[in-house]
């Protein structure tokens, strides 16, 4: 039997099949890649996010009466600015996590205005862990802290933007209920440390 395998080898030209695999396989993952990165800018989009009632009714409704949605020189953030990295690897993986979005609408968990609220304290606290991790990464894609001119600013602005250069806090810290309501409850983002769900 192994004689029938080594006669078949001599008769295939290997270096052929070899480069025609090889430009098969570069093919494939550069579809791949196009594929999965269209798929990643359509699932940015703000048609998107409120494609499901829970996002258009309560997050949405709430973030299009802010600075974020409307303003005077009609700059917009729009969910994935501050919900989803830019970059490509931790926007994929932070797509993956949010699978478990669709899963808590399928469970019946935040399915209706009601049970949405319910849990905002839960989701809220989510975010703002994400964003401490991340050193609110997602804010610093736009709001440059070197680029601010403090002498604009408020007194006690200048004093909370001074901590961000020793790294006690982060922009989450001060700067939540922004685009979305508060939840009830009484904690604050510098409340939350890891360990917390």
């Amino acid at each position: 039997m192994t004689s029938y395998w080594r006669n078949l080898a001599n008769r295939i030209p290997w270096k052929g099949v070899s480069w025609a695999m090889a430009l098969l396989l570069v093919a494939i993952g550069g579809a791949l890649a196009a594929g999965t990165r269209f798929a990643l800018e359509q699932t940015n989009t703000l048609d998107f996010c409120t494609s499901c009632h829970e996002m258009r009714e309560n997050n949405f409704e709430e973030y299009s009466h802010t600075i974020h949605a409307r303003n005077r020189t009609g700059v917009r953030a729009t969910c994935s600015d501050c919900h989803v990295p830019h970059e490509f690897g931790a926007a994929m993986v932070r797509k993956l996590l949010a699978a478990n979005d669709v899963f808590q609408h399928f469970a019946g968990r935040i399915d209706t205005p009601e049970k949405f609220e319910a849990h905002r304290l839960d989701l809220a606290r989510r975010v703002w862990l994400r964003m401490k991790q991340s050193d609110s990464r997602e804010c610093r894609n736009c709001h440059d802290v070197s680029a601010m001119a403090p002498e604009l600013q408020g007194k006690t602005a200048q004093k909370q933007h001074l901590k961000l250069a020793g790294g006690n806090r982060t922009c989450i810290d001060c700067h939540y209920g922004i685009a979305h309501r508060e939840p009830a409850g009484g904690l604050e983002p510098q409340d939350v440390v890891e360990g917390d769900r």
